[in-house]
């Protein structure tokens, strides 16, 4: 039996979203189920990074939460309901499971930088959103957790963005005692870049994805592409492939005149090309 279709919110709408000049923004808005990821959130967030992907106005995105959360993870509710399926629910985890790792996939691939602001807790898929963005602003009211150990689900999918976020040892600690991990902590070791007083986690996102979004859009789509594939090659392989995409990089346009303007002490004006 396959999977049923994921149907998007008809109602309140899960996912709003935002536009500032060129930043999208995208607010996860289940505040009243601390933004867990539902199937419709999943598919929404889905849909939205197609989206911005395509659209070429869009320098750079922003993920924040409504609510006192940022995200919970899965939503266990939703998921629960599911074991009265004829399978006990086995094709409709592995559904979720499936879109899920998808969506987190969607955003390094997204030519646009992404930015999380957080507000508060993100445990389990929820601190797995926040490692797979590639930036991450924290408010001093955020914490962060793998606790699937303690209910007897272990985080196997948010493990895989924590573990190439922060050192071995302490992914694994954090995936085996599902302690919470403090903002502070969080900045330490790597999960976020910044952290900030409560409130201002969503501005201080927009300002650097406007600092970020002045840049070239094509520069930044090859080296946000270029930083990802390199993490997962030898260090001989690495600079191989790191010397060709600077070799490509340096017949762009906006290269050409990014270093003629830095040359004549001008500021350069992108093509993006």
């Amino acid at each position: 039996m396959n999977a049923p279709a994921v149907t998007r919110a008809a109602e309140t709408p899960v996912l709003l979203r935002e536009r500032d000049q060129e930043i999208a923004i995208l607010l996860l808005n289940r505040p009243q189920a601390r933004n867990s990821l539902s199937g419709a959130l999943l598919t929404e967030l889905s849909h939205a990074f197609s989206e911005i992907a395509a659209d070429q106005s869009i320098r750079a995105v922003v993920l924040a939460a409504n609510g006192p959360a940022f995200c919970a993870g899965h939503d266990l509710k939703e998921l629960t309901s599911r074991r009265s399926d004829s399978d006990g629910g086995r094709n409709y985890f592995r559904h979720v499971m499936t879109i899920c790792s998808a969506m987190m996939q969607q955003i390094v691939t997204l030519p646009q930088p992404l930015i999380a602001a957080v507000q508060g807790p993100a445990s389990a898929a929820g601190c797995q959103l926040v490692a797979s963005c590639d930036l991450a602003i924290a408010s001093t009211s955020a914490k962060f957790a793998t606790p699937g150990v303690d209910i007897g689900l272990f985080c196997s999918t948010p493990m895989v963005a924590l573990s190439r976020n922060v050192p071995r040892k302490i992914a694994m600690e954090m995936l085996l005692t599902g302690d919470m991990v403090s903002a502070e902590r969080a900045a330490q070791i790597g999960l976020v870049n910044h952290v900030v007083a409560p409130g201002e986690e969503r501005a201080a996102a927009l300002s650097l994805a406007l600092q970020i979004a002045a840049k070239s859009s094509y520069v930044l789509k090859i080296g946000k592409q270029a930083f990802y594939r390199q993490a997962d090659m030898s260090l001989a392989d690495a600079y191989n492939y790191a010397s060709e995409v600077m070799t490509e990089n340096m017949m762009a346009r906006d290269a050409e005149e990014g270093i003629c303007a830095f040359i004549d002490k001008r500021d350069p004006q992108w093509e993006d090309r």
